[in-house]
């Protein structure tokens, strides 16, 4: 059985969301132990009186990371933090996998020192999966590294490949690089030295993409920088947001559209699951040696369970062993060593 140990003081609203979304997945998945890591007292406060649940324990922390806590302070100060605690578990073998929705950067800092890197592996970067018309396409890096190599771009390539490969159960997933546009002669020198890389390597890598891409769905795999990543992350957010809102001001602007919303509710309710980022929410660092999924920090129980779900997914398929026989194939180190610059998700 599958051991995940939770954050349980990290993000916008800690054991408030993170206690009722373990009770919600264990409800639903019999296959798996959950460790509620943090204060006792605050977590107990958020749990059903009596016993524990089965299959749920709390290991205590007495220490949290803040939100805005720079990452060199939380890894240097704050050793008995629920972040820190719950990423131990999983490097002592406890924990086969560790979710926080906690402090990005201090996440991916503590991540990286107590885990490592895999080897010929210089940076970790975050993956997630966006919706698209097609179903949905996984793009990184999500912010973990604001300027990138060609090196590190291939590198990238190669573990998202991997990872949906064992997740998504696709022999080849496609691989696309993000560019201002597809023809050959666009792009910065890195971008230009990226393409080179992946176009001699066995992955299957269809060339350059651009950003309507991203929602269309016309590839598995998209690969960029930590900066134009998160940009393009918050900007897909925004935009769903701001359908909503509009369709929401439509629907009740007079007697005639609101009885038109009454009709449409159903496919109302239907386009809003469908974009709904709680049925995506989960981003994996890979490239480390062990599971480790990032869950927005402002998420509900239903966003942090999902984000439980892609843990245990990554856990079963062994991705982070995957990944490692995949760079000891395709990847040697890179000169390129300069230390991981982090944004926030």
């Amino acid at each position: 059985m599958l051991s995940i140990a939770l954050d349980a003081m990290g993000g916008d609203h800690g054991p408030s969301v993170v206690v009722p979304a373990a009770l919600k997945y264990l409800s639903q998945d019999p296959d798996v132990e959950l460790i509620l890591v943090g204060r006792d007292e605050a977590i107990r406060e958020q749990l059903p009186p009596g016993d524990l649940p089965a299959r749920l324990s709390v290991h205590h922390a007495s220490q949290e990371v803040g939100m805005d806590e720079l990452p060199s302070r939380a890894l240097r100060g704050k050793k008995d933090s629920s972040m820190r605690v719950a990423i131990n578990l999983v490097s002592n073998g406890v924990a086969q996998a560790c979710v926080s929705a906690g402090n990005t950067g201090a996440l991916m800092a503590t991540s990286r020192f107590v885990l490592k890197t895999l080897p010929h592996v210089d940076r970790p970067a975050i993956i997630s999966a966006l919706p698209s018309i097609n179903g949905r396409s996984w793009v990184l890096d999500l912010g973990a590294n604001v300027d990138c190599s060609a090196d590190h771009l291939f590198q990238f390539a190669v573990m998202g490949a991997e990872l949906v490969s064992a997740v998504e159960g696709l022999e080849s997933p496609s691989v696309g690089l993000l560019n201002i546009g597809q023809e050959e002669i666009k792009g910065s020198d890195q971008i230009k030295r990226a393409h080179q890389l992946l176009a001699a390597s066995p992955l299957n890598y269809v060339g350059y993409v651009e950003g309507d891409d991203i929602f269309t769905g016309s590839v598995d795999i998209i690969v960029c920088d930590g900066f134009v990543g998160n940009v393009a992350l918050k900007t897909g957010e925004g935009l769903a947001k701001m359908i909503g809102h509009f369709l929401k001001a439509e629907f009740t602007k007079g007697p005639l559209s609101r009885l038109a919303g009454l009709i449409a509710l159903p496919v109302l309710r239907s386009l809003r699951r469908r974009i709904d980022p709680r049925r995506y929410n989960g981003a994996a660092l890979v490239g480390l040696r062990g599971v480790v999924v990032k869950s927005h920090g402002g998420t509900d129980a239903m966003g942090f369970a999902n984000a439980i779900a892609i843990a245990k997914k990554e856990a079963q398929a062994d991705v982070a062993g995957r990944i490692a026989t995949r760079v000891e194939q395709l990847l040697e180190p890179s000169e390129d060593s300069r230390p991981t610059e982090q944004v926030g998700l």
